[in-house]
């Protein structure tokens, strides 16, 4: 169900701009929106389904796609659009099953904001029906394979990699990076969070060497794929996309905090972990480091946290008033819990 009391940027009622935009950009005689829908999700960003009818031009015909631009308020750690379709085009160049990209405005006068249209994609992607879809549940190894494959291509994409020259590459261990990162913005948060710097702590002192520098997702996980009928059909969401280690995406997709609730299905909810590796060691040069993925686990749960807090801060702050960022802000300590039993795991205390 949309949250249709936040600000949104698009005017569904006000739509010429766009439309003699379209016709410009797709070098057709004439576009015509039919309809501009609200859909639901879209924590980070802003997602309308349109119909359109293109007269002419290379994409001519009654097509139906996806218009997505900033939330009111956003996270400083995600990309904006552009640099968002850059990171999709680049991963649908690489033959992973994403939406099509169609086109991308970086000027704010067109709709209020700068906006992508990628094509739409059969399906759903809610991630706690998805895991309790009977279907899913049925093939889940074989969804999960799928999905190893899909990852497998996108880290194909290794830098300099054409389109993405704005994606900063990582001078030491990627795994530094990441918690260099998760301090700064941890700073920037109004109340203290001892646990989680902590975690931090510990991950700084136990960073793996990065052995491959390959394009990472940033976001892989359930609710961030579309399937129907239990068959994957894309991969969404490239907003925390970049240069990385390739085990920041495993175990981000591994972690408990992904799995809602359906843990004994280690992937995602999904399905197993062996499928899933199975899947990603096809299609990867590199294959999966498993001794390497506890870590990961436990870097995911500290991250989602400080995302957590940063979402919480968005309503806080008086952003984007809601009551679902607000909400968010509360799993932080869930987060932390689960940080600290996979540190105290590792280390022989459980």
């Amino acid at each position: 169900m949309a949250h249709d009391t936040r600000p949104r940027t698009l005017d569904p009622e006000d739509l010429d701009a766009l439309q003699d935009w379209l016709t410009a950009e797709l070098g057709a005689d004439a576009v015509k929106v039919r309809q501009a829908d609200l859909l639901s999700g879209g924590a980070i960003g802003e997602n309308w389904r349109i119909g359109v009818h293109v007269a002419g031009g290379a994409q001519s015909g009654v097509r139906n796609w996806v218009l997505r631009t900033d939330a009111a308020s956003r996270l400083a750690i995600s990309h904006n659009r552009a640099d968002e379709y850059a990171c999709l085009k680049a991963a649908h160049g690489a033959g992973a099953r994403v939406p099509e990209p169609i086109a991308v405005a970086r000027d704010a006068a067109i709709i209020g904001a700068p906006f992508m249209i990628v094509g739409e994609v059969a399906g759903y992607a809610q991630a706690r029906d998805m895991v309790r879809d009977p279907v899913v549940e049925r093939k889940g190894d074989e969804v999960a394979e799928a999905l190893g494959r899909e990852l497998g291509k996108i880290h194909s994409v290794r830098a300099p990699g054409q389109g993405l020259e704005f994606l900063g590459f990582p001078d030491r261990p990627a795994a530094l990076v990441q918690v260099e990162q998760m301090r700064a913005y941890l700073n920037t948060i109004s109340e203290p969070r001892p646990a989680l710097e902590y975690a931090l702590a510990w991950l700084e002192r136990h960073a793996p060497e990065t052995d491959a520098v390959v394009f990472c997702h940033g976001d892989f996980r359930t609710g961030n794929f579309m399937a129907e009928d239990g068959n994957l059909t894309a991969i969404l969401d490239f907003e925390f996309a970049h240069w990385g280690d390739r085990h920041i995406d495993i175990g981000w997709f591994c972690a408990r905090c992904w799995r809602f609730g359906a843990d004994a299905r280690e992937a995602g909810g999904i399905g197993s972990r062996t499928a899933f590796y199975r899947g990603y060691n096809e299609e990867s040069d590199v294959p999966v480091d498993e001794t390497l993925v506890p870590y990961w686990e436990i870097l995911a749960a500290a991250r989602w946290a400080v995302v957590a807090l940063l979402q919480g801060e968005r309503h806080v702050t008086g952003g984007e008033p809601s009551i679902e960022l607000f909400l968010t802000g509360l799993r932080a300590p869930e987060m932390e819990h689960e940080a600290l039993q996979g540190i105290a795991a590792l280390e022989g205390s459980v």
